[in-house]
């Protein structure tokens, strides 16, 4: 497991992997860091075979392909950690990695951000340790606190809202059992981007926040998510 004591400098080019269900704000966390400190970071672009939602562009948001394609990638080993959810597949390429940390015109190397699920994250500990990365953990408030922000997004139907809280719901047990090196529980976004920011930077004392006490509707839901 890596430390979050690490260096904070420009030297340190330790990959930040961000892992949380859907819905908890990573993508909000993500677009405060970049604004915040723009030159230090790149997003590891993954790959998926869904289709973009609006506002999404290809090559930014994600390389999207078809199955076809994906799966030729899988073969050939291209990816650090793939997985399939919803009926549609992401990975993380080990190109998209090295892109990040590829120098600038001004020579400069960039740390690779990756936000990748807890599956990827199992996938990387077992098959790329030495990548030695800070594995942050970005947690709901709560279960039904999670349900709330996915209703209110308005993205998907009563069905696969379930299957992201029972993805959630497993997702939140592993987080408590200690595989990650910090926890950042979003309960305010700024607060919790205090404590990523403090993280990554090498000056945070401790591992962040603890986890969520696990609520009756939480260990209901974790019995419905498919297993790993």
């Amino acid at each position: 497991m890596s430390s979050s004591s690490s260096s904070g400098s420009n030297s340190n080019l330790q990959p930040v992997v961000l892992c949380g269900p859907s819905g908890v704000g990573k993508s909000t966390l993500i677009k405060k860091l970049f604004a915040d400190m723009p030159n230090q970071f790149g997003f590891s672009v993954s790959h998926t075979t869904r289709q973009p939602r609006p506002g999404e562009k290809p090559g930014v948001s994600y390389h999207f392909v078809t199955r076809e394609e994906f799966q030729r990638l899988v073969a050939e080993g291209a990816f650090l950690e793939h997985a399939t959810f919803g009926g549609n597949m992401y990975g993380t390429s080990a190109k998209a990695v090295e892109d990040v940390s590829k120098p600038g015109p001004d020579g400069r190397r960039q740390r690779a951000l990756l936000d990748i699920d807890t599956q990827g994250v199992k996938l990387i500990k077992a098959n790329h340790a030495h990548l030695q990365p800070l594995f942050v953990f970005i947690a709901p408030p709560s279960i039904s606190a999670l349900r709330s922000r996915l209703t209110a997004r308005g993205t998907d139907d009563d069905e696969a809202i379930g299957r992201r809280l029972a993805m959630a719901a497993s997702e939140m047990a592993y987080a408590r059992a200690g595989h990650h090196d910090v926890i950042v529980k979003n309960d305010d976004v700024d607060r919790a981007y205090g404590i990523l920011k403090a993280a990554i930077q090498g000056t945070l004392q401790g591992k962040g926040d603890d986890m969520p006490e696990e609520e009756e509707e939480e260990k209901a839901l974790r019995s419905k998510a498919p297993s790993s």
